[in-house]
């Protein structure tokens, strides 16, 4: 008797047709320069300040501390993955640690890599036309929200272009690439894992019915891989602590339920307008269901719910979270536009491009508060110290060791991990000793002890962080210091006999 015909294989994924291999190579050469002109533009202002949010100055510093020979996740902690680290202190061996230059000429690369894997996930989707148009609004929603979040070069625009080509690749059925491109997500922040989603749709859809158990097995082993080997380039428990089972109170809600809300809804409202030339369409097409980019794009619906999610976890509705959008959402308006007539097609792209010029203004005009405050400082305790010296500073702004030159004298940088203050929750009780991260106290009396800071300074200014909330760090203050002084709101301690 003869076989029973094996089952059909999944159909391929819709393409466009494509031109002649010399058309698509002049595409390419046209639109890269394009788009690499364009990415340094929006990119303007975030080369006019020294800094642009604590997140860069917090990079900065760990580092001049990994180039000190600080160790990650020992010596050198936050609560996140290694390679943004890394990249700074890559850019800082090539440009110098006194600026950065080098992270902010890396964050044009990475919006430029993102921008053009988008734009070729149009094109193979629904024709050059969307690629342009992909490519394009990419670059002008980046610069959509307030500039501390747009400009900085922060942990999610590198994470943005590996993200991408991890959808890139699973499209093509690439599943080692997919997964190495999800690793370097995950490294670079831990929501970079939400775009598994996507990756999980693809595997059925792309791979033979046959084939899909070893299209996952090399998804998923290509992503654990990379990121086993960053476990043991550092330390394995201290990457394990740092990256997730330590972070379950950064993710637990509390605080103030209209502050959250408030900036969720202001965010929302600027990433909006920064798409209003293609946001009519775009929401008509979500109701429809219909993307533009043909049938087979469950892997864009979740591409996109992966970003809200991701943009949504922990409920802090921070600006710069909001750019996990900017991708899907340019390939939903690039599918809206690539059906619309030419004339509606650049007047949409004209009105974000007038909308992205205003973000643009703003960021070259916006003060510079925190800034300054952080300058004042880091020039006092310049003036107090010598280079070499370590010094404390107890508040939310890293940048201060950095713009002072000056070794901190803990591994916390800040007051957050002492307290559990920050990531902008205001109105929450649970800020003190007590709700710290496990083991940083005596952690931190320890280094305190064995090399005493040269100076001391107080930046909490009434924060609920102060001293009077903070009885061991104001024990041992008492012990060694004595007050002497302050600037800008911010109280200097000196060593007794000094």
């Amino acid at each position: 008797m003869l076989a029973p015909p094996p089952p059909p294989s999944p159909a391929p994924a819709p393409t466009a047709a494509l031109p002649p291999p010399a058309v698509r190579d002049r595409y390419w050469w046209r639109l890269l320069p394009a788009l690499a002109a364009l990415a340094l533009l929006v990119r303007v202002p975030s080369f006019t300040r020294p800094l642009w949010n604590p997140d860069e100055g917090y990079l900065a510093v760990q580092a001049r501390m990994l180039a000190a020979g600080g160790s990650l996740y020992d010596t050198v902690v936050d609560r996140k993955p290694p390679l943004v680290p890394w990249l700074y202190q890559a850019s800082f061996a090539l440009t110098g640690d006194t600026t950065l230059l080098g992270p902010r000429l890396l964050a044009v690369l990475a919006w430029l890599l993102t921008a053009a894997f988008t734009a070729s996930l149009a094109r193979r989707h629904a024709g050059p036309r969307a690629g342009i148009a992909a490519g394009i609004l990419c670059l002008l929603l980046s610069a959509g929200l307030s500039p501390a979040d747009s400009q900085a070069a922060s942990f999610e625009v590198f994470m943005l272009p590996a993200t991408a080509a991890a959808v890139w690749c699973a499209d093509r059925a690439h599943w080692c690439g997919a997964g190495l491109a999800l690793a370097a997500a995950f490294l670079a922040k831990q929501t970079g894992l939400a775009v598994l989603l996507p990756l999980l749709w693809c595997v059925p859809h792309r791979a033979p019915a046959g084939d899909r158990a070893r299209a996952l097995g090399l998804l998923l082993g290509s992503a654990a891989l990379p990121v086993l080997l960053a476990a043991l380039a550092t330390a394995p428990r201290g990457f394990l602590f740092w990256t997730l089972t330590g972070s379950g109170d950064y993710l637990a809600f509390s605080g103030s339920l209209a502050t959250l809300a408030g900036r969720a809804l202001v965010n929302t409202a600027l990433l909006a307008g920064a798409a209003a030339g293609v946001l009519p369409a775009a929401l008509a097409a979500v109701r429809a269901r219909r993307t533009g980019l043909g049938p087979a794009t469950g892997w864009l619906w979740l591409w996109l719910a992966g970003a809200a999610l991701a943009t949504a976890l922990g409920l802090r509705f921070f600006g710069h979270y909001f750019l996990h959008l900017v991708p899907p959402l340019a390939l939903l308006g690039a599918g809206t536009l690539a059906q619309a007539p030419r004339r509606a097609r650049r007047t949409a792209l004209a009105v974000c491009a007038g909308c992205c010029a205003l973000f643009l203004a703003w960021g070259l005009l916006a003060p510079r508060t925190d800034y300054e405050h952080s300058r004042r400082v880091a020039a006092e305790i310049a003036r107090r110290t010598a280079p070499g010296e370590a010094v404390l500073v107890w508040g939310m702004h890293p940048e201060t060791y950095w713009l002072a030159h000056r070794p901190p004298a803990s591994r916390y940088l800040t007051a957050g991990l002492l307290t559990n203050f920050g990531g902008g929750r205001t109105g929450t009780t649970a800020v003190g000793e007590k709700w710290a991260v496990r083991g940083a106290w005596p952690t931190f009396r320890r280094e305190l002890t064995t090399r005493p800071p040269a100076l001391v300074v107080d930046d909490a200014r009434g924060a609920p962080y102060r001293l009077s909330r903070t009885p061991t760090l104001r024990s041992w203050l008492r012990q060694g210091y004595v007050r002497e002084g302050g600037v800008d709101g911010a109280v200097v301690y000196v060593r007794r006999g000094e």
